[in-house]
Parts: C-alpha cells; structure tokens; sequence
C-alpha cells in the first residue's frame, strides 16, 4: 500500500497512478493531479455542469471522432468520467483516502492538441479519510474524517456521482439524445477497467474492490467480470458506448456489440 503521506494527500494516488502507467505524465491529467500557479487557462467543472462550456466539450468531440453527435457525446463522457474518477477509485482502494470531486474543484482546459481534455485538480480540494489516517490527526482545512468505512464510502458517491457526473448527465441530455443507463455503463467500465490495471499496485481483492465501489454507486449491474484468455477477471460492458457506429468503427474489448 503506498505510503499514508500527511504532507502530499493525494500521494496514494499519484503513486499508484505512477506503478499503472510508468510515468507522471500522463495525457488528459495535469502533473501530480493538481493544477498548481496561474489557473488562467483552467475553467471549473461547474461550467460543463452549467452547460456554458458543453457545446465547446461536444464539438471537441465531433471534430476529434467524426461520428454522430450521440456517438461523439458518448466517447466524451467515456472520457472525462474515466480521468475524473480515476483519482477517486485509486484514493478508495489505495489508502482509504477520498479526494472528494465537487465540480468547482476539477478544473479543466481543452488547449492540449493531442487529447479531447486535460483534467486536474484544485490544491484545495477536499480528501475524504477514516479517522485512523494520519491526516485525520492534522485538522488540516481540506480534510474531512468521516466515521468509518461505510460513511467513506457514501461522500465518495455524494460528490462524484450525485453533486457531479449526475447533473453533467442532464446537462447533456438537454444536448443530445443518450440515455443515462448508456453513460453510466462507461462509469462502471471505467472504474472497473481502472483498479484492473492498477491491481499490482493495490491492497487486496481487485473483484472485492470493484463490487464494492460500484455497489455504493448502484452501478453493478451495468458491468461483469468474466475470465479472461489465462483465467484473469476482464470487464464485460451490458451497454455499449456507441465507439461501433464512428465512421472508423472501434469494438472495445469487453463491449456488448459482438463482431458479425
């Protein structure tokens, strides 16, 4: 378990995000997670929230994949929810430690040529910890003890889910035409895919970890883990992201769309 840092809270994180990829930089995320000096290019999540941003995020994603707008709508939110809940699932699993994702604190940019956007995080954003973290002992101002491991567990979904990608659901359905049980399908992917990958360089049972988070969030019936070539758990999706209908058809691994 990488180290409970009480000078760096989001060391777990960034550690075990170093152990998945190699590196520190990484495409879509800002250097270390957080956004640090001039914040000038950066806007605050609430402004996709809000709808004054999502037409500049959806015609983004037109111009990068060229499909239709519900298809491009799709693999954008596939995207963003996958970078934006990444620190979190890693937090959980990692160390019991929760960066907890109110949209003013994920600032975002589209300035990057290479991705559709880079995401990172305000230095102030709050973490979420269990009362024996050493952050707990520290009365630091953005840090908030809960009870235990259930209560942990419901900020987690608080913050990510009901105060930030639910609403961003709405605001793009009043865009495009998608269904929400389409983009909660590439959550339950995403954080699935995510402690997969990092599972070398997590405490415990990957399969408890995943059952866990998406319990919490409602989302277990979206995804299920199935053996893989050498008997390994893969993610089988029940939805589909739409990457199919692009006018360079893509059928990720684990889709429910099967080749004809």
């Amino acid at each position: 378990m990488p180290r409970r840092d009480t000078a760096t809270p989001l060391a777990p994180v960034t550690a075990t995000l170093r152990a998945m990829f190699g590196t520190d930089d990484l495409p879509g995320l800002a250097p270390g997670l957080l956004v640090t000096g001039d914040e000038a290019r950066w806007a605050p999540a609430t402004r996709l929230v809000d709808g004054t941003l999502l037409p500049e995020f959806l015609h983004a994603a037109a111009r990068r994949w060229g499909g239709t707008p519900h298809a491009c709508a799709a693999l954008a939110w596939k995207s963003y929810s996958y970078w934006t809940a990444l620190p979190v699932v890693l937090g959980w699993a990692s160390a019991r430690r929760v960066p907890l994702l109110d949209p003013a604190d994920v600032l975002i940019h589209f300035a990057d040529r290479d991705q559709l956007l880079t995401l990172g995080l305000r230095g102030s954003t709050t973490v979420a910890v269990l009362p024996g973290d050493p952050l707990a002992l520290t009365g630091g101002p953005g840090v908030r003890v809960v009870a235990g491991e259930a209560a942990l567990l419901d900020a987690l979904r608080a913050t990510l889910l009901d105060a930030h990608f639910a609403p961003l659901i709405a605001a793009i359905q009043a865009e495009v035409r998608i269904g929400t049980r389409t983009l909660l399908g590439s959550v339950a992917s995403g954080i699935a895919h995510g402690i997969l990958r990092a599972s070398d360089a997590l405490p415990g049972s990957s399969t408890e970890s995943i059952g866990t988070l998406l319990d919490a969030l409602d989302l277990g019936d979206l995804v299920d883990l199935v053996p893989g070539p050498a008997g390994e758990p893969t993610v089988q999706r029940r939805t589909c992201c739409l990457a199919f209908t692009l006018p360079q058809p893509k059928i990720c691994q684990g889709c429910c769309v099967r080749p004809s």
